[in-house]
């Protein structure tokens, strides 16, 4: 097990926020004509704002000043409609954009969520969990704020913006010179602010993050946690996180806060200034009261679309950081190619083909032989599945000269794996051992294809697993781990897994694992709800459940580290001969802590410092390997102390 310290992610050199957001073209494309209608309503209610002040003007100057009161009366009605027609307007455009933004917000946690699932380890040895759930949960609720926000909008008031000032210019010059006088310091502001911005929303997403991941784990550790009375110390490290983001998110406020006030303060000052301007030029006969309130009510539209800007950059820059981090995801390379049978194949960053109407496919290459993904989708070819004339025949597994070094280890630490080359025959049993630290686990690992080696090949009856069909690698290989991991759901959900059996065989692997009597004995039997990680069971209980996972299944290659670590020797030796009647009709690698384990095995691998030093049967090597008869020795005393006592 390694551990991963969190990690801030710097956005690349040359990143901006326009090359950040167009990596969401996939998800946009397919509702781009409801989200162009959806900004053409809320063009068009910002121009039905813009003619209220001219209406407004022609009853000052018209029916008002002729005492006119069905002039007053209709230019009162005309007022109203326009104020109707807005409203209609926006509860339309709500309405319209409220199914494409539900859409994509659903529709890019689905894909993470499935990409996630089809990373390598060595892709997730990177995040912590914290990190992939806010990538998967409150990124997309971000940029699902900036479509309905800045995306929509921007042009809007960009179009507001020219528009009313055309307006304006066309019915006084000199005034609107006054009132346009701030804009350079805006956009001056506006690229201060945008430079700035941008590290600090990544910053404060990133430690959100981990700031989740911290959650996670006070709630899944809490067992630990007041067993070894540590939760003082969780909660200062949790408050100094706290303060962390909180210090983050001060930042963020200041800057907006500052951006904001000056898009407040600097129109304000304008409108004060042509108000004054415009108040004399009235008095002195050169400008009609009418005209004088057309123009200030022009100004006061204008005004949400120039005091606004500052929330919408700043909702761009979030949504740029969002869409970076969650195309980091993304854009690994998965593990083999997606399912011929996927509704909607996987999207990575990238620019999409406009004339399609679809993101793009991604077909990447294992992790040990690139991480840049392709465009396109083949089709597995025909070599790519294990020779197989349909039935489970136990499968042949063969390791060639493989290495394997983790990608967080230290530069200067040997490899996990080195040179290792073994052979396992169609239904034989491997029993691997070797002292703690000699790479058991992690050669269980790479013949479940956890992760894939960076030298040498694994073979699945001559073909190399980086070839084989994920579907087919998962329905012919099972594996089980000496710390067992169950789900929410029932016992069967658990034990099934997403394989298909009836009844008999759940009860026959339940029976088979040694826990029948106790599952039966449950509420609800088979269909009781075990809670989240299973933790209301015993670890005994949870191992024996992972175990008829594997019995259940019938794999032609069975994986198994350490699964009798929990049990006792009772329990233990119902549950051997159960395993011993799996194993007759599989291929098996067993990582091996006990002699009674060992025993099991037709054959025992010796495993020191990465490299298989010894192979053979468990007799041979006693004769023959003084390190594996020392490594055996204590285990056979303790076997035998236990059993005498």
């Amino acid at each position: 097990m390694h551990e991963h310290t969190p990690v801030i992610s710097v956005p690349a050199a040359g990143s901006s926020t326009a090359r950040s957001l167009r990596k969401l073209r996939p998800y946009l494309w397919p509702c781009r004509w409801r989200l162009c209608t959806v900004s053409a309503l809320a063009a068009l209610a910002s121009l039905l704002a813009l003619a209220m002040p001219q209406v407004l003007k022609w009853i000052v100057d018209g029916p008002v000043a002729r005492r006119d009161p069905r002039g007053v009366a209709l230019g009162g009605l005309a007022l109203l409609l326009l104020g109707a027609a807005e409203a209609s307007l926006f509860g339309v455009r709500r309405r319209l954009a409220a199914g494409p933004l539900a859409d994509i917000e659903a529709r890019m946690r689905a894909d993470l969520h499935r990409h996630a699932q089809r990373l390598p380890l060595a892709a997730h040895d990177g995040w912590t969990s914290g990190q992939l759930l806010s990538r998967g949960t409150s990124d997309p609720q971000v940029i699902h704020m900036f479509i309905a926000g800045p995306l929509t909008f921007l042009p809007v008031h960009a179009a507001t913006l020219a528009v009313g000032a055309a307006i304006l210019v066309s019915q006084q010059w000199l005034l609107a010179l006054v009132v346009l006088a701030p804009v350079p310091l805006l956009v001056i502001e506006s690229y201060r602010f945008e430079s700035r911005y941008a590290d600090v929303t990544r910053r404060a997403l990133d430690l959100s993050g981990d700031l989740t991941t911290a959650v996670l784990e006070s709630v899944a550790g809490i067992r630990v946690i007041k067993g070894f009375r540590r939760g003082e110390d969780r909660i200062a490290r949790f408050r100094d996180q706290v303060r962390r983001v909180r210090e983050a998110e001060l930042d963020k406020a200041r800057l907006l806060g500052g951006m904001s006030a000056v898009t407040t303060v600097l129109p304000g000052l304008a409108t004060v200034g042509a108000l004054a301007t415009g108040a004399v030029q009235a008095a002195d006969g050169q400008l009609s009261i009418g005209s004088l309130l057309a123009f200030l009510g022009t100004v006061a539209a204008l005004r949400p679309a120039v005091e606004g800007a500052g929330g919408l950059l700043a909702g761009c820059h979030d949504a740029a950081a969002a869409a970076d981090r969650y195309f980091e995801v993304l854009g690994r390379p998965m593990t083999d190619e997606p399912d011929p049978g996927d509704d909607e194949p996987d999207v990575v960053a990238g620019e999409p083909d406009p004339g399609d109407g679809e993101p793009g496919r991604v077909a990447a290459e294992g992790g040990a032989r690139g991480n840049r993904p392709t465009w396109t989708s083949r089709p597995p070819g025909p070599d790519a599945s294990p020779r197989s004339p349909g039935a489970r025949r136990p499968a042949e597994l063969a390791f060639a000269r493989v290495d394997f070094r983790y990608s967080d280890a230290p530069a200067g630490d040997p490899p996990a794996l080195r040179e290792v080359t073994l052979r396992v025959a169609p239904g034989e049993t491997l029993a691997v051992v070797g002292a703690t630290g000699s790479g058991k686990s992690t050669l269980a690992a790479l013949a479940a294809r956890l992760y894939d080696p960076v030298a040498g090949r694994i073979t699945l009856d001559g073909v190399d697993i980086t070839r084989v069909p994920r579907a087919e690698l998962r329905s012919a290989v099972a594996v089980a781990f000496d710390e067992p991991v169950l789900f929410t759901g029932t016992v069967m959900d658990n034990v099934l897994m997403g394989a298909e059996a009836g009844a008999d065989e759940i009860d026959e692997a339940l029976r088979a694992a040694g826990v029948d009597e106790f599952v039966h004995r449950l509420a609800d039997g088979p269909r009781t709800r075990v809670g989240e990680g299973g933790m209301s069971l015993s670890g005994g209980q949870r191992q024996r459940i992972a175990l008829a996972r594997i019995m259940v299944r019938r794999p032609r290659l069975a994986v198994l580290d350490d699964p009798l670590s929990a049990l006792d020797l009772h329990t233990e030796a119902r549950v051997q001969d159960a395993l011993r009647e799996v194993l007759a009709s599989t291929t098996a690698v067993v990582v091996a802590h006990r002699l009674s384990t060992v025993l099991m095995a037709d054959r025992v691998a010796l495993l020191e410092g990465g490299r298989v030093t010894a192979a053979g049967t468990h007799e041979e090597l006693l004769a023959a390997s003084p390190a594996y008869a020392a490594l055996m020795t204590p285990i056979d005393v303790a076997a035998h102390g236990q059993e005498g006592a």
